[in-house]
């Protein structure tokens, strides 16, 4: 049964485990996701740059390892991809399949926490895609480690995987200024940190309704991210500055990792 309302007792900025995103999640929540989102606004201002970037070397089966409300997994399925659509919320997995049946798509859909992504999610991807700021919900550098693992050991030989973030740099050091214009363009709809602290970035989350909502993720630090995927095994990581390369701009909203397990022989690439 849905909890009717987010708990995080007494003190919720001491609330930083891993296991505790799956009640974050409720009902109530979920129905205003894509309203936080807006689709039509968030596809323009990434174009097709997924589509791209997995179409560049080649993958078509792609698991979509955090689909929320199934925005990228619904989008790389009409542009042609296979797609296996897993969260580890299943009040998200139930608002995917329904997004899409109303887009004329029956969506192949498990529930499946990253830490055992193996264990329930069968054979192996030419993409593992991780959006959404979602990696932030893991806490503790034991979990972090583990599900890229699991990513890496979900991926065949020659797979990437693509893995965003927003910039906690940024916020940790400057403050937080983002425009909103790439991942979260709702009207009048507000998505703003309310405490900030090396070990929790903690969201307010705020509808037209008057309805407030939080998350506690992660302030994960950009080289942080890469190093981490570099020790589990991941051959190359290129960075993007919500959509560009890093080089080109200095302060994103968001930074986009793609990792490559294709072993580089030494002199090859960069």
């Amino acid at each position: 049964m849905s909890k009717a309302a987010q708990d995080y007792g007494n003190d919720p900025i001491a609330v930083r485990e891993t296991n505790h995103y799956q009640a974050e999640y409720i009902k109530s929540f979920v129905s205003k996701w894509d309203d936080l989102i807006d689709w039509n606004a968030r596809a323009e201002s990434e174009g097709n740059f997924f589509i791209d970037v997995l179409r560049e070397r080649g993958a078509k089966k792609i698991l979509d390892v955090a689909t929320g409300t199934g925005f990228h997994s619904i989008r790389l399925r009409k542009a042609g991809f296979e797609v296996i659509s897993a969260d580890g919320s299943p009040e998200m997995l139930a608002r995917t399949f329904e997004n899409g049946r109303r887009q004329d798509l029956v969506l192949r859909t498990v529930q499946a926490d990253w830490r055992w992504l193996n264990r329930d999610v069968h054979g192996k991807y030419d993409a593992v895609i991780c959006l959404g700021n979602s990696f932030t919900h893991l806490f503790s550098e034991h979990d972090r480690r583990k599900a890229l693992a699991e990513f890496y050991a979900a991926l065949r030989h020659d797979g990437v995987l693509i893995l965003d973030q927003r910039n906690y740099d940024g916020i940790l050091d400057h403050g937080f200024s983002s425009k909103h214009v790439y991942y979260y363009c709702g009207d009048n709809v507000s998505a703003e940190p309310e405490h900030v602290d090396p070990g929790l970035a903690r969201f307010r989350y705020t509808f037209p309704d008057g309805s407030v909502f939080h998350l506690n993720m992660f302030p994960l630090r950009k080289n942080y991210v890469t190093r981490l995927m570099s020790e589990v095994g991941f051959q190359a990581v290129t960075t993007y500055a919500d959509f560009q390369e890093t080089h080109r701009q200095d302060d994103p909203d968001f930074y986009i990792h793609v990792a490559e397990k294709t072993y580089v022989e030494p002199g090859e690439g960069e």
